[in-house]
């Protein structure tokens, strides 16, 4: 199991950087950015992604010297900053969301519908304590 994970990640890692001159940790912000559209703290971000904050800051450093997100100090706490995307951002992120799912759908291809629901549902079993 662990070696198919690996393969698949590498390969989407390779399908990214070549297809479209980016990163997995930069997809995976955007994606976290694009299911929160109002924004989180940094530190909520972290959090979602289970990466440190100086990991997520570093990836949001570059994300938004390129326009794709936007940082703003909370009103209440001026030691809290949101992230949320720009409209730059979702737009990129929604074109490389649909080639993302494409690749895998092609990286599963080989699957029946009811091959990918058991191991749906083995996977799902096996995350439960």
């Amino acid at each position: 199991m662990l070696g198919v994970t690996r393969s698949s990640e590498s390969h989407l890692r390779e399908f990214l950087r070549l297809k479209h001159d980016t990163t997995l940790p930069r997809f995976d912000v955007l994606a976290a950015l694009y299911r929160r559209r109002d924004g989180v703290t940094m530190s909520e971000l972290s959090r979602m992604l289970l990466v440190s904050n100086g990991n997520a800051t570093t990836v949001v450093d570059r994300l938004e010297k390129d326009g794709l997100v936007r940082r703003t100090q909370s009103d209440q706490d001026r030691r809290t900053v949101y992230v949320a995307l720009t409209p730059q951002g979702l737009a990129s992120f929604e074109g490389l969301a649909n080639d993302h799912e494409r690749e895998v759908d092609r990286l599963f291809a080989g699957l029946s519908e009811t091959d990918l629901d058991q191991l749906t549902d083995i996977l799902k079993r096996m995350g439960k304590p």
